[in-house]
Formats: structure tokens, C-alpha cells, sequence
């Protein structure tokens, strides 16, 4: 197993459980552990294309980071408002 492959599967594991752990209830899905979580998993993973370059997945990754990236910011920029149940 390559380095690629081994940073590709360690990005993939955590945006799996990451998402898991929201479908379970263990963390939110606006909370800071599951954005950093995604961040991570998709900077693993963009960095394993670097070897095996794939586009449509790059776009992927380059929007799943910056989507990352605008929840862990958003909360410097919004103010507190009670959520809609």
C-alpha cells in the first residue's frame, strides 16, 4: 500500500465516522468536532489525488473543505439566533 492510498483511506475513514456520528446522535452536524472532521478527511483525501489526479473527486474535495471551512467561520460572523425545531 502507497502512501496515497494510505492517506486517501485514513481521510475517507474519518469523514465516514464523522458522518455516522452525526446519523447516531454522538455530535452535531453544526458542531466544530464534525466540521474539522470533514476539513481533515477531505484535506487527507484531496492530498492522496495529488498521486493519482481525479478531477470530478477534487471537486468534490475543494467544495467539502470550503464548506468545512465557511462552518467553522460562520460563527464569527453570525450572530446567536434560536434555532427553528
Amino acid at each position: 500500500m502507497t502512501l496515497p492510498d494510505i492517506l486517501g483511506l485514513i481521510g475517507s475513514a474519518i469523514v465516514i465516522v464523522a458522518y455516522f456520528a452525526v446519523a447516531r446522535g454522538s455530535i452535531m452536524a453544526d458542531s466544530r468536532s464534525y466540521y474539522v472532521a470533514n476539513l481533515t478527511g477531505a484535506a487527507l483525501i484531496f492530498a492522496s489525488l495529488w498521486w493519482a489526479w481525479n478531477l470530478p473527486a477534487a471537486i468534490v474535495e475543494i467544495f467539502w473543505g470550503a464548506i468545512s471551512v465557511y462552518g467553522l467561520a460562520r460563527p464569527f460572523f453570525v450572530r446567536d439566533q434560536p434555532r427553528p425545531r
